[in-house]
């Protein structure tokens, strides 16, 4: 099924809106939480604290933001791979502010929402090769960001809920 070119804009203006409205959600979490708590609440024993998953969100909106002007300048290009748990230990997500890398997430995804917002119909049309994914479309980036954040968005709820709880 092939959506025609109004029904598509109106998607895709519906989806910046969700990247914007997520980032909001995010920010009203963790608001009120103290970075201690932050640090110490895990998504099981192994598994990162808000924190970090904070900062992976920062990091990754960065990261998708470069891969969409990678995709605006060149043809076609092979979209590079990153090691979200190697960014995890090198950048020392878990020694971070929570309310900074929130501010910085907040700041890029200002930048992002509005990259996607002045997108012209043929920019929209630019592709990339994901690493996972194979042909990835300007639609796809822009549909990555709203999926990621709600993954994490359920994750840091469900830490949070299974904290209180404790």
């Amino acid at each position: 099924m092939h959506l025609s070119s109004s029904a598509l804009t109106l998607a895709r203006e519906r989806q910046i809106a969700a990247m914007r409205l997520t980032c909001d959600i995010l920010g009203n979490i963790v608001s009120a939480l103290p970075d201690q708590r932050a640090r110490s609440l895990r998504d099981g024993a192994d598994g990162w604290s808000i924190t970090e998953i904070v900062c992976h969100l920062r990091d990754f909106d960065v990261i998708f933001y470069e891969r969409a002007l990678l995709m605006l300048a060149e043809e076609t290009p092979t979209l590079p791979a990153f090691d979200h748990e190697a960014l995890a230990i090198e950048r020392a997500y878990q020694q971070e502010a929570l309310e900074h890398a929130f501010g910085a997430l907040k700041e890029s995804r200002a930048r992002f929402s509005a990259f996607f917002a002045d997108l012209t119909p043929q920019q929209w049309e630019c592709v990339g090769i994901h690493p996972e994914k194979g042909t990835f479309t300007m639609t796809d980036a822009l549909m990555q960001v709203s999926a990621h954040d709600l993954d994490h968005l359920e994750q840091i709820t469900r830490v949070l809920a299974q904290g209180s709880a404790a």
